[in-house]
């Protein structure tokens, strides 16, 4: 599995020396969280903070954006250095514009489903994406218990893009950790977000190889 730790629950008043940890953990990406207050009952931070932190490292920024209307703030994102950026299949946004626009941009367009969603209701637009992100928990707040009945549903979209032979990553969020990425890279997931876990963790070094040597 590929490691994309969320630094949503980082210490944010030492950000920048937060991002060369995860940096020198291995990880593969950078979770970064972009929540607006109105999608999800909370507030993170947006493209001037992304903007900030891009310069410190090289890892692929992986942004997710909880909000109602993110075609909005696309070039935002993207100007600010956004490598991915994954939309919420719920939003207000008009979906397939937005992901064109995001391609057209140069820029892997993604989709998030939350854990009331279907997995059926992505599959219209598999072509057009990158990055499928299974929420595990409800989106807004870190530290939540793994869901463990997303797993069908992470089953089911990964038999749909075997099916087509579709180079889409799947990734879960949401409780994740050495044991729960196990479970998911079972149901077919091979992107972990991982955040409360890595960043509490006594060995963070040994979380992130563990759950990348997990097949």
């Amino acid at each position: 599995m590929k490691v994309s730790p969320s630094i949503l629950t980082c210490d944010f008043s030492r950000l920048a020396d937060e991002i060369k940890f995860v940096e020198q953990t291995g990880a593969d990406m950078l979770h970064l969280d972009v929540m607006d207050g109105v999608f999800v009952p909370n507030l993170s931070f947006g493209p001037p903070v992304i903007k900030r932190l891009r310069p410190l490292t090289s890892l692929v920024f992986d942004v997710h954006l909880m909000m109602e209307y993110p075609d909005r703030l696309i070039d935002a994102f993207a100007d600010a250095g956004a490598d991915i950026i994954n939309i919420h299949l719920e939003c207000g946004s008009p979906i397939e514009r937005t992901l064109d626009y995001i391609d057209s941009l140069g820029k892997t367009p993604a989709l998030t489903l939350k854990p009331a969603t279907p997995a059926e209701a992505v599959f219209p637009y598999l072509e057009k994406i990158g990055l499928i992100l299974v929420m595990t928990v409800e989106p807004g707040f870190g530290g939540q218990a793994f869901m463990q009945e997303m797993m069908p549903k992470v089953a089911a979209i990964r038999k749909e893009i075997d099916r087509r032979s579709l180079n889409v990553m799947l990734q879960v969020d949401g409780g994740i950790n050495g044991e729960t990425a196990a479970v998911a890279a079972k149901a077919g997931a091979d992107v972990a977000v991982v955040g409360s876990a890595l960043f509490n963790s006594p060995d963070p070094y040994a979380l992130v190889k563990k759950i990348q040597d997990i097949t």
